[in-house]
Order: structure tokens, then C-alpha cells, then sequence
């Protein structure tokens, strides 16, 4: 019952030395061992000799079996054999110094916590080994190889080094397990694997054109599906954008001058701030000279990639001031409303100056005995931006900031609450340009819950129609994927199980801290 694979020897002994159970047995004499060479059975001794073999643990205690083994002749003329080694099922393998039982302990223990950590659980469970052990133990599994692809094809990248080097994951969809890892996110290595794994009939990818173009080549009869999560979220940061061209006309609380003239209206006074708000900050300035650099280097002929290589930049920094119509617009009123730590005082300190004059050395004083850990460069930007333009904000509510006013947009009317549907209204109110920006969004939602994708074309031309220049980007972009896009509105397929695996993949990455290559981490994810 406790050595169910001592059954085919005999045991001579049983014992207990410095913590550890020791068991002798040797094999019978009456045996008969086949050859593996040919197969051919024979029990003409020629030696024997010992082996010591580890087992799982046995009361919390390492077990040792100290088993004594015969070398036999093989008999059979043909066989390139003279003498071989016979073998205990169930104990003992080809040079194995640990039975099949502790092996597949010791495969999981790797597979599920990798070098250290794996080393330091086997100390507990009695079978003692190294990290490097552990990781030779699971390198010598024979990882899955698929024939085929299936039926739904999942497809996305993931990070082995942030923004530096990325792979390539593929996912069974109906099965929801990765089928394969591939080193890079290249479209000629995943056209090479589809091509030598046919069968996909629905490929999930995001907004990718690597993915796109591989897809092309390697499986061209396959239907290309765009996620709909990805398509979304893109959604969203062109939303987000087109509400911060209209930041300014954002309802903000009500101002009052420093002086006995009119209230200024809060959309001049928005205005003025964050020219004056921005004039004490370094990052206007750089955003301008990047701007002036970047449009520099693309009208002398080099490409957005060499642009980037030659200032410094990732390719999305200088893709963003390719695009944007001036250096006002990657700027403009966001330094006035941007949140800072300085955000919670800025009532005392709106009351402060509309009592009287006061030194910005003594409300800051003030405001760091309420509290404020802020730096003194802080407080001084935002009162002499004050200062610049004479008006003190009165006592209100801040004004939405960009991403509140996406958010609301981007959400489902129905789950808003009663203030939030105000506040909404209200923007909508003072910035009309804004009201079929959300009625764009609302189509497309519709679209996308009820798989309407047969809508989409209609949905394009009336993005055409409005001036929306961030929307009707969003809309370019659409159409140069449409067939996939409809696929994606269309069909029940989606890259969620892909995502879901990508999370998996990076928890097995930061479990190995980074020291793992890309073939032990192939091994764990398709193993595991």
C-alpha cells in the first residue's frame, strides 16, 4: 500500500538514517527483462550492481531506495546490444536517479512556480532539489506541437521586455489553451506559422497591420475578425480627443476679477489662464519645439520612424505631432485644469486672494500647515498665472476635466446617474459640437452590442458629414480594415480568451523575475 511499485521486487530492508527512510530491494531472479534494443527477452545474468533512487516523501521524510539490479545478456546475434540493464516498472527509468512518481512531482512543482520558488517548496514536501534541477526537469517535457491550427485562431502579442522586445501568442478560442509561442510579432513569422499549420477558418486579431498582413499571406481563406474590445478602446481615445478640441468651451464654476470690472465669462477666463498657466512651464515650450522639429525633419523627406530614431522619441510621440493641426492643440488649456496635488488648496487659496493682496511665500506657508506636500514651484505657477490675468476663480465646482466629459460619453445612458446626466447635458449645452459626437458614439455602440456590423457603412457616412477631425480618423482607420471590422460586429467571435492569456503569461513572467528565456517560458505556458 505505501510502495505499490516494490510489488515485482523483493525488499530486503527498511530503514531509518539521519531523517531518512532507506529502503533495499533487488530485483527477482526468475525475472525476465526485454531487450530494448530488439525486444527479445532474456534473463542470462552478467552483473549486478546498486542503484539509489528517489521517492516522494513519506511522513514528511525523504525516501531512498537503494535497489539492486541485474545486467543482462542479449542473446539475439542481430542486435547491436551485447548486455543491458533490466529495468523496475513503476521505479526506475534510463538513468533516472528519481521513480516516475516524484518526476511528475517535481514536473509540476516547475511548471506551476519555476526555479527558486519551486526549489523552496520541494524542501518542504521532503525531496530536496536545485532551481537549476527544477528548470532541467521541466525543459525535458515534450512541449505540445500542433498539427493544425483550429477552427478560431486567437492572436495577439505580449511583452518578454516592455517596448523593447515582444512574442507572439496563439490561442484556441473554442478550447480557450494557447496552442503556440512564437519569439516575435513579426507578419512573415506568423504567415510562415499559418502556413505550416492550415485549417484556421476565423483568425481574432486586434487593430495590428502586422497581424493583418500576416493573416493575408499565411491564410488567405480565412476571415479576419477584429476585436471588439480593441475597436472600443480605440474609439475612446479618438473620443477623448476630439472632447479636448473643445476643452475650452467646457462649463467651468463662475470667475470674478481682482478689480471692480465685469465678470469676465469663464470660457475667456479658461482661456487667458492657461495661456498664462502654461507661460510658467517648461513643458509648453518643449512640446513646441518638438512640434517644430518634427514637421522639420518630415518635410525634408525622412519618415516618421527615422524622425523618431533621429530626436529620440517612440514612433507614437512622433506620430502624434505628425498629426496635430499646431503645437497649441497638444497643449492649449489642459495646463489650467490638469490635476495636481495643488488641486484640494486651490479654494483657501481663491478665498485668500480675494480678501486681499498676499505673498505666495505666505500662503504657501498656510497652505503647508493645512497639509500641502507639495513643492513651492507649484504654488508660485498657479498664483502668477492668476496674477497675470487679474481674475480669481469664485468658490464652485472644478470644470469636468477631458477624460470625465469622455467617459460620460462613452457610457451607456442608461447606467449614468441623475447628476452625472446633468452634467452631461450641460456640456452638451455649451459646446453643441460635442452633440453629434455623442450620438456618433451611441451608433456605434449599438452596432457593436447588438452585432449589427451590416450597419457600418451607413455609420461611416455620417461620420463624413460632421467636422469631426478626430472622429473621422478613427473613421480612416475603419476603412482601410472594414471587412474585418464588420467580421467584428458581425460574428460572436472575439479576442477575450486572448487577453485572458496574455495576463496569464505575464504573471508567469514576473514569477520567473525576468531571468527566463523565451523557451523556458514556452515550456510553462503551454505546459501549465
Amino acid at each position: 500500500m505505501v510502495f505499490p511499485y516494490l510489488n515485482d521486487v523483493l525488499v530486503e530492508r527498511v530503514s531509518r538514517l539521519d531523517g531518512t527512510v532507506q529502503v533495499s530491494a533487488r530485483t527477482r531472479e526468475d525475472s525476465v527483462f526485454p531487450c530494448p534494443g530488439c525486444g527479445v527477452l532474456s534473463r542470462r545474468v552478467h552483473s549486478r550492481y546498486r542503484r539509489r533512487i528517489a521517492d516522494t516523501a513519506i511522513g514528511g521524510q525523504p525516501v531512498l531506495i537503494e535497489l539492486s539490479v541485474r545486467r543482462l545478456f542479449c542473446d539475439e546475434s542481430g542486435c547491436p546490444r551485447h548486455t543491458f540493464c533490466e529495468q523496475a516498472d513503476g521505479m526506475s527509468i534510463r538513468y533516472g536517479r528519481r521513480t516516475p512518481t516524484l518526476l511528475k512531482v517535481l514536473q509540476a512543482v516547475g511548471l506551476a512556480l519555476a526555479g527558486r520558488a519551486g526549489a523552496r517548496l520541494t524542501t518542504v514536501l521532503g525531496a530536496t532539489v536545485s532551481r537549476m534541477t527544477l528548470l532541467r526537469v521541466v525543459m525535458r517535457l515534450p512541449a505540445p506541437t500542433p498539427v493544425g491550427a483550429p477552427n478560431v485562431l486567437g492572436v495577439d502579442d505580449f511583452a518578454l521586455r516592455k517596448r523593447e522586445v515582444y512574442g507572439t501568442v496563439l490561442v484556441d478560442c473554442g478550447a480557450r489553451r494557447p496552442i503556440d509561442l512564437l519569439p516575435d510579432r513579426q507578419a512573415g513569422t506568423f504567415a510562415r506559422w499559418l502556413h505550416e499549420h492550415p485549417g484556421a477558418r476565423f483568425i481574432c486579431r486586434d487593430r495590428a497591420g502586422a497581424y493583418a498582413e500576416g493573416a493575408r499571406t499565411g491564410a488567405p481563406e480565412a476571415v479576419q475578425v477584429a476585436d471588439r474590445w480593441h475597436l472600443w478602446h480605440n474609439l475612446g481615445e479618438h473620443v477623448e480627443m476630439e472632447v479636448a478640441r473643445h476643452r475650452l468651451c467646457l462649463p467651468g464654476p463662475t470667475v470674478h476679477p481682482s478689480t471692480d470690472d465685469q465678470p469676465e465669462p469663464s470660457m475667456e477666463f479658461a482661456a487667458a489662464h492657461a495661456a498664462a498657466y502654461a507661460a510658467g512651464h517648461v513643458l509648453p515650450e518643449r512640446t513646441h519645439a518638438r512640434y517644430r522639429r518634427v514637421h522639420e525633419l518630415l518635410a525634408q523627406g525622412a519618415s516618421m520612424h527615422e524622425a523618431a530614431r533621429e530626436l529620440g522619441l517612440c514612433y507614437n510621440t512622433v506620430r502624434k505631432y505628425a498629426r496635430a493641426d499646431s503645437a497649441d492643440t497638444l497643449t492649449g488649456a489642459s495646463w489650467a485644469n490638469r490635476g495636481t496635488i495643488l488641486d484640494a488648496y486651490k479654494p483657501y487659496l481663491h478665498q485668500r486672494l480675494g480678501e486681499g493682496p498676499a505673498s505666495t511665500a505666505a500662503l504657501h506657508r498656510q497652505i503647508t500647515a493645512r497639509g500641502y506636500r507639495g513643492s513651492y514651484g507649484t504654488v508660485l505657477a498657479y498664483l502668477r498665472a492668476i496674477r497675470a490675468t487679474g481674475i480669481v476663480p469664485a468658490p464652485g465646482p472644478a470644470p469636468p476635466t477631458v477624460r470625465q466629459v469622455a467617459g460620460w460619453i462613452m457610457s451607456d445612458p442608461a447606467v449614468l446617474g441623475e447628476e452625472v446626466r446633468a452634467k452631461l447635458k450641460a456640456v452638451l449645452a455649451n459646446c453643441p459640437e460635442l452633440e453629434p459626437l455623442t450620438a456618433h458614439v451611441r451608433g456605434f455602440a449599438a452596432m457593436l452590442t447588438e452585432l449589427r456590423g451590416d450597419r457600418l457603412r451607413d455609420w461611416l457616412g455620417k461620420i463624413y458629414i460632421d467636422t469631426l477631425p478626430s472622429l473621422h480618423s478613427f473613421a480612416n482607420g475603419i476603412d482601410r480594415d472594414r471587412d474585418a471590422v464588420i467580421a467584428g460586429l458581425s460574428l460572436p467571435y472575439s479576442s477575450g480568451v486572448v487577453e485572458g492569456n496574455i495576463n496569464r503569461i505575464k504573471m508567469l513572467k514576473r514569477q520567473m523575475y525576468g531571468r527566463a528565456g523565451f523557451p523556458l517560458l514556452r515550456q510553462r505556458v503551454l505546459l501549465s
